[in-house]
């Protein structure tokens, strides 16, 4: 643990670098984001959000539960600080919730929770396209000032490359092994069967066209049971 307002700018972002390197994976990754947000920006609540396959925004992390459920009111409905926010690659600064006729039902929410001070921040992954949202939260109204939100988009901008790199890995190694299970069936089928790997590789293709499921799908049942899905 650390506090920030001991450090200057460059060493609080020097630190974030080094926490956001060690992280393994995107779960620790996007935990770090959060936990390092709420420390920095002295702030009560933070959260991260992601796009997921289809545009779809999914919650990555959170630091209270509250904020889980204000994040799902919004999915919900399709409409919101952090939907537009998402949508638009926009930052949404809202000093006071309470007071702020954009969104009724969200504001209401909101406020319930004792929360005023609301900034949105998008996690650009390209020029194009936004991957995320970093979103933190103060009960004091008019929390966030200038200072706070110029640090907020450099934290942003660290979160976005972190946790890029993250689900990157991520992908990469689910990919390896995905092609290690293959294998796995592969070598079954050319024991059973006595095929060589072009066939026994066409013989998972097959049940994975003909049942229209996944190629790894086909082989984790093959690895798992000793037994080809029904075609």
């Amino acid at each position: 643990m650390f506090n920030p307002a001991e450090l200057s700018v460059a060493d609080v972002f020097a630190r974030l670098a080094t926490e956001l390197h060690d992280s393994d994976g995107v779960d620790e990754t996007v935990d770090a984001v959060v936990e390092f947000a709420v420390r920095a920006l002295s702030c009560s609540h933070a959260g991260v959000v992601f796009v997921a396959r289809g545009g779809r925004p999914e919650i990555a992390a959170v630091s209270d539960p509250a904020i889980r459920t204000i994040y799902e009111c919004q999915i919900d409905v399709g409409d919101g600080p952090m939907v537009e926010s998402l949508r638009e690659g926009a930052v949404v600064h809202i000093p006071d919730a309470k007071a702020d006729p954009r969104w009724p039902s969200w504001s209401e929410l909101v406020s319930g929770f004792g929360i005023h001070s609301v900034l949105h921040l998008p996690l650009a992954v390209t020029d194009r396209r936004v991957g995320g949202v970093l979103s933190v939260y103060s009960t004091a109204p008019a929390a966030f000032t200038a200072d706070d939100e110029a640090v907020a988009h450099i934290l942003a901008r660290h979160a976005a490359v972190a946790l890029s790199s993250a689900r990157e890995e991520a992908s990469l190694a689910q990919a390896v092994d995905a092609r290690k299970l293959i294998g796995q069936a592969m070598g079954i089928l050319m024991e059973r069967f006595d095929l060589d790997a072009d066939r026994a590789f066409e013989v998972l293709k097959r049940y994975s066209q003909d049942g229209n499921i996944k190629l790894r799908e086909v082989a984790q049942q093959l690895v798992d049971t000793r037994k080809l899905p029904r075609s």
